[in-house]
């Protein structure tokens, strides 16, 4: 049997975006909060909770993106001319927030602007990606194989309310690795937030949720024609369990439940993506098939993602067992 090596590489770039998105989003929701938690003790605390894993998340950041050069060139010179200003918006607070995080440790004087960096990089960052999510899955008009829309295509109510939903999410993922990660008044008072974000979170997934099936007429006969509703019904029925377990969680005093309900919101928007456009690549302009580049590169690069990926995922499974539990708040990775 044949492969269908384009669908293959899409499933390998779309698991590698959603890596990037439930493991970087938590480490990117703790600088979020940052401005929550004004005490030092609190603010190095919460930095050392992710200090072992946050560079490593990212590493699933360049796999998806230099993959869909790779493998879907004709999607790359489509996508980047249409959404280059948040993307770069995303990469400079990225960048600003990755020096914050070493800077900080190493000065007293200047702490202070090192902590705006941190929250203003993963604020912005956290913006920039939901902008651009939302100016994707909107449309990007296409002609002869090219992008044919105007500079400011991506700003649009659609893509500023996405952009807010995914900043509150990432605060709640920031939250509930708190709850799971800290203790004492810290981890009491990351749950209260977690709470609040749990509720903020849901209203924004219902209201992008609702808004997206009006953006074109092929996402709302994937969402609500018929018989493709028995199967996308399943969304919002697994987002209201997640939404359950996630209150049950905090209310129930668990640590680890609530962060495993908030990913489960994340993976379960992000299978709503997929039924909203597959399978267009470029929604609704391009598929993946259409993109792809020829077979023969596909199998070439699918040689060498088949010992990449599992070895991301060993060193990814590795750094996350190594320090897995409760950090002892008088203790630093720095």
């Amino acid at each position: 049997m044949e492969l269908d090596l384009p669908l293959i590489w899409a499933g390998i770039i779309a698991f590698a975006v959603l890596a990037y998105v439930i493991l970087d989003g938590f480490d990117l929701g703790v600088g979020i909060l940052f401005p929550l938690f004004p005490e030092k003790h609190d603010r190095d605390v919460m930095m050392n909770s992710i200090a072992p894993v946050w560079d490593g998340n990212e590493t699933w950041l360049v796999l998806g993106g230099g993959g869909l050069l790779a493998v879907f060139p004709l999607a790359y010179a489509t996508i980047l001319p249409a959404l280059y200003a948040p993307i770069i918006v995303m990469l400079l607070a990225l960048i600003f927030r990755g020096v914050a995080f070493e800077y900080r440790w190493r000065t007293k004087r200047a702490e202070h602007l090192w902590n705006y960096s941190f929250i203003g990089g993963s604020t912005l960052a956290a913006f920039a990606q939901g902008i651009t999510l939302g100016a994707l899955v909107q449309g990007i008009e296409v002609e002869n194989r090219a992008y044919a829309g105007g500079w400011w295509d991506w700003l649009t109510p659609f893509s500023l309310l996405t952009g807010v939903a995914l900043v509150v999410g990432y605060a709640l993922l920031g939250a509930t690795w708190l709850v799971m990660k800290t203790s004492g008044r810290l981890a009491i008072k990351a749950r209260r937030i977690a709470l609040r974000m749990t509720v903020a979170t849901i209203v924004m997934m219902g209201l992008v949720s609702l808004w997206t099936p009006f953006l074109d007429r092929l996402y709302l006969e994937r969402w609500f024609g018929f018989p493709n509703i028995l199967y996308s019904g399943l969304v919002p029925v697994g987002v209201a369990g997640c939404f359950y377990l996630l209150l049950r969680g905090l209310l129930k005093r668990r640590d680890v439940l609530p962060f495993l309900s908030a990913l489960g919101l994340f993976v379960l928007g992000f299978i709503g993506i997929g039924i909203s456009f597959f399978p267009y690549i470029v929604p609704t302009s391009v598929t993946i098939h259409e993109a792809a580049a020829p077979d023969s590169s596909l199998m070439f690069l699918l040689v060498g993602a088949v010992f990449l990926v599992p070895m991301i995922l060993a060193y990814t499974a590795y750094a996350y067992w190594v320090f897995r539990g409760k950090m002892n708040p008088d203790e630093g990775y720095h």
